[in-house]
Formats: C-alpha cells, sequence, structure tokens
C-alpha cells in the first residue's frame, strides 16, 4: 500500500485546439497540443485519513465534497486517504487544476489508465503524462512529443485570469450552435463560442491586447487568456490574476 506523499500538480496549458468530430453520444473530439506550466498545486496524501481539505491563494470556491474530482479519483482507485491542497492554480481559470490535482491521486495510486481517467475528465489524462504532448480523442489519447518537436522548451508564458468563470459545456453547445465559417478560431476552435457564451472576454482580450501589444489566446474554453513571454501587464488589469511562468 502507498505510505504517505507530497506531490506537485502542475497547471496545464493548452497551446491549440481543433474540435475535429462528434461522437455519437455527443463527446466532442479534439486535436490539441497541451504542455505543463511550472505553476503548480501542491497535493499531500496520507492513506491513514480521509477527508479533502483545501487552502492557499486560491482555495476560494474549490469543492472538497464527493463529488470533487480528488474524490471522484479515489474511488476510481479504489482508495481512501486524506488530501490536502495547496492551490496555488486559479480555479476555474481553464488551467487545470482540479483534473492536475485529480491525476496526482492517481499517480500515487498507481492507475495509469488513461480511458478511465477520461471518465472523470477530459484533462485527467494529460495531466497524468505531463510535460508536452498532442491530445486526441475525447482527451484519452496522450503522444508526449519528442524533443526535437518541441525545440522552443522552456519558453515564458503570461497568463491573465478575468475575475469571471465560463461554463465549459455552455461553451461546446456554442460550438455546436455556429455556424461552419464561425467555428474557427486562429488557434483554438472554442474561442469564438466562449466568446459568444461569455461577451465579457471580449473586453478582457481587448484590454490585454492594450497592454502588451501582443494579441491573446484564449486558454481552451477560458477563462485564462495567455500570451507567449513575459509581459509586465499586472498595473494595467489589476482587477485579473497576473501570473508569469514558465514550460516544463
Amino acid at each position: 500500500m502507498n505510505g504517505p506523499a507530497t506531490l506537485a500538480a502542475h497547471a496545464k496549458l493548452t497551446l491549440s485546439l481543433r474540435i475535429v468530430g462528434i461522437r455519437d453520444d455527443g463527446f466532442h473530439l479534439i486535436d490539441a497540443e497541451m504542455v505543463s506550466l511550472a505553476l503548480a498545486d501542491t497535493v499531500h496524501i496520507d492513506p491513514r485519513g480521509t477527508g479533502i481539505t483545501v487552502d492557499g491563494p486560491f482555495a476560494a470556491g474549490v469543492p472538497t465534497t464527493d463529488d470533487n474530482l480528488v474524490a471522484r479519483a479515489l474511488r476510481l482507485a479504489g482508495r481512501s486517504a486524506a488530501v490536502h491542497i495547496e492551490k496555488q492554480i486559479p480555479n476555474g481559470g481553464g488551467l487545470g487544476g482540479g483534473s492536475s490535482n485529480a491525476a496526482a491521486v492517481l499517480r500515487w495510486a498507481g492507475v495509469n489508465d488513461l480511458v478511465a481517467a477520461s471518465r472523470l475528465g477530459a484533462d485527467i489524462p494529460f495531466c497524468i503524462v505531463g510535460e508536452r504532448a498532442r491530445v486526441s480523442g475525447i482527451g484519452e489519447v496522450v503522444a508526449p512529443l519528442a524533443a526535437h518537436q518541441r525545440a522552443d522548451e522552456p519558453f515564458d508564458i503570461t497568463l491573465v485570469v478575468p475575475p469571471l468563470h465560463v461554463s465549459t459545456p455552455a461553451v461546446y453547445a456554442a460550438w455546436d450552435a455556429l455556424a461552419p465559417s464561425r467555428q474557427r478560431g486562429e488557434r483554438n476552435d472554442l474561442e469564438p463560442a466562449a466568446l459568444t457564451v461569455a461577451p465579457e472576454l471580449v473586453r478582457w482580450r481587448d484590454r490585454i491586447r492594450e497592454a502588451a501589444g501582443v494579441l491573446p489566446t484564449l486558454a481552451g474554453s477560458g477563462a485564462t487568456w495567455f500570451l507567449h513571454g513575459r509581459h509586465d501587464i499586472a498595473d494595467a488589469v489589476r482587477d485579473a490574476t497576473v501570473i508569469l511562468t514558465r514550460s516544463r
């Protein structure tokens, strides 16, 4: 039986995302490139206890009930444990914080079944594998990129997390409803749909572009916008959370 452990649960950033089909059960098929970031939560696991506790700067709003992804990951693994999470990844910003926490628990428990993990959440398989990879299917097919395919790593990333929540199911539903000519984003097919669901994202995009002089990209279904490189724009968007980090 695995003993107590302290694990880093790294944030996930979706660098590019294409929707390539829809399964008969309604799940969307993707072709995405994802990368782990240095930004990470810390997950403390003690099999001698039970329950989930959370603290840290982004602990507010993180559920600790049985529907939490960590609790569901423990059930999938057939294990029980007390899990304490130090939240450094903003909650609800599309950076895979909850998925990464669940993936840490699955790694601790020795579970590496990506198909089973995808039933808990589409980002969890990538968070189990980590680093940088091409992700397809509904998230369960993770193909790590070889060193020569990722020569630009490590690289700096500026994350801007607005104080709003964007529903991922609502964004996918909006993508389904958009005309085909409007379903493609430059690097993220969900971006036009997300702007439809949460029009205030447009204001944030324009503020970031004005402050940085570069057009940002939406991370997945949002609400986080990101820029390659380090951009000192915190004063210009002070009502958002700005995080300077690096890829792993």
